[in-house]
Parts: structure tokens; sequence; C-alpha cells
């Protein structure tokens, strides 16, 4: 599902306003209900009030009863009576019009009372002969519902505000948990630390943010690799630098003392000629490194390719020999004749400069129907097999690990070549690869190319 960070945060907001709502007024008319009724106290104050006027009208008699209600209306300031069934006044009771014209049976104390009524409802208490009723109209005092303001504030204003508050706070904690984790490490990776990672803090949860990580470790895996390979380029290449300049300044020492100016302008063609290549190789590396190109624009034929760079290298080494094994045909598309060429160019030579004279080297290509496989064998001394997988670094040279086979020279032995080729077979698609190899009593170095047809 696409956007799943975008549905979980609609789906928490709908249930939970649907659920918010609910609450508050389900809570509301619970709470209403139960404001409602009368108070136990008041209940029994009002029937008290009855039996009173009973009392006094059945021991007093009617003129005794009159004076009891006269006090008792300005004691409560409210109206009260005494009625028969048929609505005749008693004991020189007021009976207001509308409660002639609206009467049924009286409310009992024990009745809910509607606190959103004008005014107050009339209450009925009748006497135990039940053909004669008290009637009074609630005291103010009495009424329910006084907090009723300040529990619809709390209900439907307050209740709702902490709630949102609270599920706001949820969902800043789930978007900003994953954020400030991204914040913590790419303020380590400006300061340096570049192997910082994020996605795997966050495998637990599979949206949009975790995406994010995903990609921000990618981004740092690759920035990181790219600023420890500059960081190593400019550190082998000054170091590979120092030795032919050096060479150059004791070359212009003679120079100025005119001493062997023949043989001094030789060598400082030759170390010249060397710097500029090392330059121009590190250069290319760098942007191999940093640009990861997709060399992929050209269609040639890659026998053909093969075959031009072989005659090239036989004419170079005529005391080795090359067994080349090619289709009469190998046409590759979406590639770089340029890239490709120099690829395998700097690894035949290799394998020509690191085989004994009067020896050969056997470079073969198959055609498969994906790919072509290319395997370029000599037969020097090999590689120790714990650094078969070195000789691709740049700079990497066996002779300085080893004192032994020098693996990877080229115009000078920098340590260069096969690190070129390795990027510039990648920059096509193709993989490379290094392994020792053994003929009898003959070993030497195998370098595999597999390429995309």
């Amino acid at each position: 599902m696409k956007k799943k960070l975008f549905w979980k945060l609609c789906a928490t907001i709908a249930v939970g306003t649907v659920a918010l709502i609910w609450v508050v007024d389900w809570l509301t008319t619970q709470t209403e209900t139960t404001m409602s009724h009368l108070s136990i106290e008041h209940q029994q104050q009002l029937n008290n009030y009855g039996k009173e006027a009973e009392r006094v009208y059945l021991e007093e008699g009617e003129a005794a009863l009159a004076t009891w209600l006269s006090t008792f209306q300005k004691r409560e300031k409210t109206w009260a009576a005494i009625v028969n069934s048929n609505i005749e006044p008693l004991a020189e009771s007021k009976i207001p019009q509308i409660y002639i014209d609206e009467f049924r049976i009286g409310r009992s104390v024990e009745w809910k009372i509607h606190l959103y009524f004008d005014y107050n409802p009339i209450m009925e208490v009748p006497f135990l002969d039940s053909k004669s009723h008290f009637l009074i109209q609630l005291p103010q005092r009495m009424r329910p519902g006084t907090y009723l303001t300040y529990i619809d504030i709390l209900l439907q204003i307050a209740l709702p505000f902490v709630i949102l508050c609270a599920v706001s706070f949820v969902l800043y904690r789930h978007v900003m948990t994953p954020l400030k984790k991204l914040e913590t490490a790419t303020t380590a990776f400006s300061k340096g630390k570049f192997d910082v990672r994020v996605s795997d803090s966050l495998s637990n949860r599979n949206d949009e943010l975790y995406t994010l990580a995903v990609h921000f470790d990618g981004m740092a895996e690759r920035i990181g690799k790219l600023i420890y390979n500059q960081r190593e380029l400019l550190s082998d290449l000054s170091h590979e630098l120092r030795t032919p300049l050096t060479r150059v300044d004791m070359a212009i020492d003679m120079l100025e003392n005119d001493i062997d100016n023949k043989n001094t302008l030789s060598r400082l063609r030759y170390e010249s000629h060397n710097m500029r290549a090392l330059v121009e190789d590190a250069l290319t590396l760098a942007w191999l490194n940093n640009e990861s190109p997709a060399l992929n624009n050209e269609s040639f034929d890659l026998s053909e390719l093969i075959q031009v760079i072989c005659d090239d290298a036989a004419f170079e080494y005529p005391d080795r020999t090359i067994n080349l094994t090619l289709p009469e045909c190998a046409p590759i598309e979406q590639s770089s004749q340029q890239a490709l060429g120099q690829a395998i160019e700097n690894i035949i030579r290799n394998a020509l400069k690191y085989t004994p004279e009067h020896s050969r080297i056997e470079v073969k290509l198959v055609c498969n129907a994906t790919h072509y496989a290319l395997s370029v064998l000599d037969f020097g001394h090999g590689v120790p097999e714990n650094m078969l997988g070195d000789i691709f670094k740049p700079f990497f040279r066996v002779d300085k690990s080893h004192g032994t086979h020098v693996i990877g020279q080229q115009r000078g032995g920098f340590g260069l070549g096969l690190a070129l080729a390795q990027r510039q077979v990648t920059a096509v698609g193709g993989k490379i690869s290094a392994r020792n190899h053994a003929q009898g009593k003959l070993t030497g170095l195998e370098i595999g190319i597999v390429l995309p047809r």
C-alpha cells in the first residue's frame, strides 16, 4: 500500500474524532440524565412539606392551613397551593389560569426535570386520602442542574481539547521520533561520522519515514564512500608524486650544473610522461568513483575491439604469444567502446607484462544467451590468495605488500590499471573478478569479465 503514513494518520484522526464525538455525546446524555433528578434531600424535603400541610389541614382546619400556606410561600419565595382532584382550591388557595389550562396529573418529586425549561416546574405531593394534593412550584434553590453550564463547558470544550491535544501529541511523537533520529544522524554525519545509519532503528515501521531513512542510509553510504575514496586517492596520489618529483628536482639540478644533459633530458621527459599519466588516470578514477556514470550509449562488435587491442599489444610484446579465442561476431549494445576498450587493454597489457618472456597469455571470449564472458590468463606467479580482493584498489601493488609479483602496474607502475578497469567495467554494467589458476606446473592470474549483451 502506498502512502502508508498518510492512511495511518487518516485512520487515527478519523477513528479518534468519531470516538471523541460518541464519548462526549454519551457523557453529556448521562450527565444530564443524572442531573435531571432532584437530590434525595430535596425530594424528602418536598414530601415533608406535603405531610406538614396535610397535618395542619386535618388537625387545625382550613383557616390554619391558609395561614401556613401564606407563611410558607413567603419563606420559600415560591408559589404553593392545596387542591382537590377537581382542581378546587382549598384554604384560600389561588390557582393560576395556566395551571388550570394545562393541569394533568401532578409531577412527582421522583420524576426527571427538564434542565432547559425557562421556568421551574410545579411539583405535587398527594395527601393520604389521594383526593387532595399539595402543589408547589419548585423553589429555585432546589432546581437541579445548577452547574450544567460548567459541565457543558467541561464536556464539550475542555474534554475534547484535552483529548485532541493527547491525540496530537501521539501523532507528533509517531512522526517526529524518526525525524529526530534522522536529525541526529544528519548532525553526526555533518561532523564527519560517515558510518552513521538510521534504517535499522526504524525497521519496526514500514511507511514513508522508513523509506526516507533507507534513502538517507543509501545517501550516507555513498557520500561516505566517496569522501573516503577521495581522501585515500589524494593521500595515495600525493605519496606517488613525491618520488618522481624528487627525481625531477635532481634532474633539474643536473641540468643547472651541465651534467649529462642528454640523459637528464630523457629522464625529465620520462618522469613528466609518468606524472601526466598518473594525474590523468587519477582524475579518471575520481570521476568514475564520484559520478558512477552509466556508459551505455554505443553499440559495437566486441570481437573486433578485442582483436584490435590484442594486435597492438602483440606488437609491443613480440617475445610473448597471445592465444586468442573469439567468436566470429560478438555484437554488444548499450555499452561504451572507449571505456571497455581501456579496461580490456589494461588487463591484457598487465598480463603480458608479468608473463615470462617466450611464454603466452590466453584471451578467450565466450558468447552466452544473455552475456559475454571474457577471460584473460597469464602465466606469472599469481597473487597471494588473501590479496585477490585488494588488487582492484587504487595504488595497490603486491610488491609493496608481499615483495613479489606486481599487479596493476600501468605506465610506470602506479597501481591504477586494474582499479580503472574495474570502474570502467562496472560503468558499462559488467562485473570483473580475479582468481589464481594452475595448468600443470604453470600458474598465474586469471581476470574474468562478464558483460551483458
